[in-house]
């Protein structure tokens, strides 16, 4: 095999999904800890008071109701709010992920738990002492903290006012991005600005919905101020510690036209612009492409941008290009014969391909094909920030859990990967999705379980929140320390 020797094994979460402690040392609420649980079939709502006074809920990623705040409603269940409550479990977790042999671990800072509102001059000092010493703990065992700044947790009081669609959230991103480089100096190097960030735009037609030119005008708006904040914060970051190494993090969904048909190649093409390189180009590369225009035309978007947006982009690239790689999808112009839905992707059924049981392909070579295409464009370190399966675990009398369909995902997604290094690609890391057990974004359930650690929890919350050791476990285990050579099943 040929993964380098320093090669960044890990295992990644989030915040929001992991957490838990949401109204605990001095953390103020997130958009998360007001959006209902759901499931493959039922969609997650964010529940509001309206200005009367009315309880009321919406769907994600749609505009609060003039005069609306979040609140939490008798009724509903929060999955968000405990999560997996790392916040009071991390020196366990982080022991079980060190007997792994974890070299690195993928986490995130929830904003509101540094600023409460996110508008506060000083930070909440609580909150930095808790991540210092979650990242002390990682320390101590040798591992590695990959930080992601922002990763869907604006704080609710900001998202109330307007959130990303005011330009004054830059520099309230700004200062908790300082506030993050600057606590943690010597202690984090591996940074991540936005997670995802490319969702804003790439979810717009989620489930064939059609979005209006003005939740397209807004989306663009959005992003492009959260590009400006990131390259501020990368030009921040360098200037705080050299030693700072600083990436994005892009949704990557490989592409493929579903027919040979001109329209076909065409659409595909398209969709890999406004999808995936869109963002990747302003943020490796300090510019938007020469596609935009025909991006933003056929929407009639104009764009608040300044001459000074345009030099920070230029000026805060990153120096590393990170990505989640779950599943591929089809593009066509045709009518679908053959549907298939998962939480965030609707579109043609690829016959060459498996689906899992919430509609998402299994396609190791999409992320081969993935990082060959995107190193060639950048010729940027990559690394895989996230990248797992979802499925339903089912816990044995004696306890065990034999989830050797996770093992076979695993295996054939990292067998891609070495080939994909063979071919010259900069691979430094792969980090997997859940590697404990953990709340899901897309359903906000606990059954559709990633971790290689099984946390004893139900899609209600209710459970003892022990925590026990899947096969995947101790085979990822002896992945890493044959630093990926061992991919065989374990011996029974």
């Amino acid at each position: 095999m040929s993964f380098p020797k320093d090669f960044l094994w890990g295992g990644a979460t989030a915040a929001n999904q992991v957490e838990g402690g949401w109204n605990l040392g001095g953390r103020g609420p997130a958009l998360t800890d007001f959006t209902t649980g759901g499931s493959v079939k039922e969609p997650r709502y964010e529940t509001f008071i309206d200005k009367d006074g009315n309880p009321g809920k919406k769907l994600q990623k749609t505009p609060l109701p003039e005069g609306a705040h979040y609140a939490v409603i008798d009724g509903y269940h929060y999955p968000n709010q405990q999560a997996v409550d790392f916040y009071h479990h991390y020196k366990e977790d982080i022991a079980l992920f060190a007997e792994m042999g974890f070299k690195t671990f993928r986490m995130s800072i929830s904003w509101s738990r540094l600023y409460p509102k996110g508008i506060e001059k000083e930070p909440n000092k609580e909150g930095i002492e808790f991540y210092r010493n979650v990242f002390k703990e990682l320390r101590k065992y040798n591992i590695e903290p990959l930080v992601t700044i922002w990763h869907f947790d604006t704080p609710a009081y900001l998202e109330e006012h307007g959130g990303w669609l005011n330009r004054e959230v830059i520099d309230d991103y700004v200062r908790f991005a300082t506030t993050c480089f600057t606590e943690y100096k010597g202690l984090v190097k591996y940074w991540l600005t936005f997670n995802e960030i490319n969702n804003t735009v790439m979810f717009l037609n989620m489930f064939g919905k059609t979005a209006t030119d003005k939740e397209y005008q807004d989306a663009y708006q959005i992003l492009h101020y959260q590009l400006v904040a990131s390259a501020k914060a990368v030009q921040i970051g360098h200037a705080i510690d050299q030693e700072n190494m600083i990436g994005c993090m892009i949704c990557g969904i490989t592409r493929y036209p579903a027919t040979c048909d001109p329209e076909d190649i065409l659409k595909n093409r398209y969709e890999w612009e406004k999808g995936i390189f869109y963002c990747g180009d302003v943020q490796c590369k300090g510019r938007y492409g020469t596609y935009v225009k025909r991006l933003w035309d056929e929407h009639h978007v104009k764009l608040d941008i300044t001459e000074e947006d345009l030099l920070d982009l230029q000026s805060g690239t990153v120096d590393m290009y990170t990505f989640s790689y779950y599943m591929s999808s089809l593009e066509t112009t045709h009518q679908l014969k053959d549907k298939v839905s998962g939480n965030f992707v609707s579109g043609a059924r690829n016959e060459y391909l498996t689906y899992s049981d919430w509609g998402w392909a299994f396609d190791p070579k999409g992320l081969r094909y993935y990082l060959e295409m995107i190193y060639d464009r950048y010729e940027l370190p990559l690394m895989i920030v996230e990248n797992g399966l979802g499925a339903y675990d089912t816990v044995e009398e004696d306890g065990s859990i034999h989830d050797q369909y996770r093992i076979d995902y695993y295996r054939e997604h990292i067998k891609e990967m070495n080939i994909a290094i063979e071919h010259g690609v900069d691979l430094i890391g792969y980090t997997t999705w859940g590697c404990i057990d953990l709340v899901s974004a897309g359903t906000g359930e606990m059954r559709k379980r990633y971790g290689f650690i099984y946390v004893d929890m139900d899609d209600e919350g209710k459970g003892s929140m022990k925590r026990s050791r899947k096969d995947s476990f101790y085979w990822y285990k002896q992945v890493i320390a044959s630093n990926g050579d061992h991919l065989d099943d374990l011996a029974k």
